[in-house]
């Protein structure tokens, strides 16, 4: 096949382009503007990314508009708004209109729950927000687990409902219940307008995929609407060519040979299966870490911080401070309005121990409508569990280096196994996938598999390098990007789009938790 002269594009630019140039150079308007609005609607087998060409020709249109637009708040809001709901309409189609119905039932409800003066009156209307809420994902998210289940129990014929999940629902579920609580318990205020509050709750940048935003810290921004200063702006940046780099470049490529394994597990031996799972391992990571890079350098650009959801959690030495690092975002959200309600740690010993197990079974649950998604969170809540119950021994061990290296390696081996139950298609292949690790399994074959696997070795080695620099280098990294100038900036800017196009897999994969 011939080399073209859009190979240089990612697909799904270049792929439109044939389509639009020979008819733009016969002079056929009509025919160029109805490929055109082909390509804004809604495609269910295309929806639109952070990793997707046309969102980003549509950011070089959207900030500079903003930008003009920021120093009045109300027309910032209304356009900033109209273009989240556009986003979320090519992402999940007809259900950015659900979204906005939801919106405005919080919002009436919350000012309900403000209004009225008595307790028990002001606690029903937060149930009835939250059972509204939680009905909606609860269809959209479970109606065929229970279905499927019940069915298994009664032996009957069940056929599965044809329901669509909108992209993105338990992230703002999970905002929805959040910012409804708080009013009840008056950490906030509800806000003034509605669009103040679709605002929030359609942010574009942690809409479909996080980080889940807080309105007690977001919505004091909105209030404030500061300017992006210099620092922000190019801070911004260097978060999204960072994430890109994790996404486009490290998760992509790596994740090729890790579906070899996950797809048919049968076939592969020991070593390779390991080098799968750890590859899998380090996709999540970089997938979902990516994301969260790209939508906080994005906010950040616009002016707004969401906040840290990622901080080197494999560098945890135990389970605990692996939830501390880990998708920050949600096991805050978890401690707050799950754990702590159950009473936490106010309610002696064992319940502490049930109430850690009982939040990450509502975690893994949250992460997936299956029992591998159960099993995995109710294994996450005995490891946590048990950690606590051995603290008294553990805080007599002396802190050195090699106890600290043991206890960091028990957690990540922990931590990779689980994830294989996060991946694989069922509990069969999980158990054939860990088995195949301790059974088949030849130390000799670490030289053949890194002589055929090169390129994938290096970047592996590379990602655990600098996963482990301290943040504080991090930091800095990001502070020389702002300071550099401009043509350096631009130099770094083309070298990443060129080792993402050098690198990059056949087609873009959607991120991890964009099925979330």
């Amino acid at each position: 096949m011939q080399p073209t002269q859009f190979d240089f594009l990612p697909d799904s630019i270049a792929g439109s382009l044939p389509e639009l140039l020979p008819d733009t150079m016969s002079g056929s308007v009509p025919t160029v503007l109805r490929n055109i609005g082909n390509m804004l609607l809604y495609d269910p087998t295309a929806p639109m990314l952070f990793s997707s060409g046309l969102f980003w020709l549509l950011a070089i249109f959207f900030l500079p508009v903003y930008a003009l637009l920021k120093s009045s708040r109300a027309k910032m809001v209304v356009f900033v708004v109209c273009f989240s709901l556009y986003f979320y309409y090519k992402s999940s189609g007809i259900f950015f209109l659900m979204l906005i119905g939801t919106s405005l039932i919080d919002w009436l409800l919350s000012w309900a729950i403000f209004r009225t003066r008595r307790r028990g009156g002001k606690l029903a209307l937060m149930w009835l927000s939250i059972c509204i809420s939680l009905s909606i994902l609860g269809y959209f998210k479970y109606a065929n687990f229970f279905l499927w289940n019940w069915n298994l129990m009664v032996q009957g014929n069940f056929q599965p409902l044809e329901i669509i999940l909108p992209v993105g629902i338990s992230f703002y579920t999970f905002q929805s219940i959040s910012y409804v609580v708080d009013v009840y318990k008056r950490r906030i205020t509800p806000t003034r307008s509605w669009l103040d509050y679709l605002f929030f709750l359609s942010f574009f940048p942690a809409l479909v995929a996080g980080p889940i935003v807080r309105a007690d810290y977001f919505l004091p921004q909105l209030r404030r609407n500061r300017m992006a200063t210099r620092a922000n702006i190019y801070g911004g940046l260097w978060l999204i060519l960072t994430g890109i780099v994790k996404k486009a470049l490290i998760a992509d490529y790596i994740a090729q040979y890790n579906d070899l394994i996950f797809n048919q597990p049968e076939l592969y031996t020991g070593v390779q299966t390991l080098m799968g799972v750890l590859g899998y391992t380090m996709q999540i990571y970089c997938d979902f870490s990516g994301y969260s890079d790209m939508a906080i350098g994005l906010a950040l650009m616009m002016g707004f911080k969401l906040g840290i959801n990622f901080d080197s959690p494999y560098q945890s030495t135990n389970l605990t401070e692996f939830w501390r690092r880990w998708h920050i975002s949600l096991s805050s959200w978890l401690r707050d309005y799950v754990y702590i309600p159950l009473g936490g740690n106010r309610k002696g010993t064992l319940r502490t121990y049930l109430n850690n197990f009982l939040t990450m079974l509502i975690g893994g649950l949250w992460h997936g409508a299956a029992w591998k998604f159960i099993f995995w969170g109710a294994m996450h809540g005995v490891g946590l569990a048990v950690h606590k119950a051995c603290r008294p021994i553990l805080n007599k061990i002396p802190d050195n280096f090699f106890t600290r290296f043991i206890f960091w390696l028990i957690t990540f081996v922990y931590v990779s196994l689980l994830w294989v139950f996060f991946r694989a298609a069922d509990f069969s292949d999980s158990v054939l996938i860990i088995s195949n690790i301790f059974v088949d399994f030849d130390w000799r074959q670490f030289p053949q598999f890194f002589e055929v696997r090169s390129v994938w070795c290096i970047m592996m080695l590379t990602l655990i390098i600098f996963h482990f620099i301290p943040q504080t280098v991090a930091d800095r990294c990001r502070a020389a990007f702002v300071r550099v100038p401009w043509l350096l900036k631009l130099v770094i800017f083309l070298l990443v789009i060129q080792l993402v196009i050098e690198y990059m897999a056949e087609e873009v994969a959607p991120f991890i938790y964009f099925q979330f």
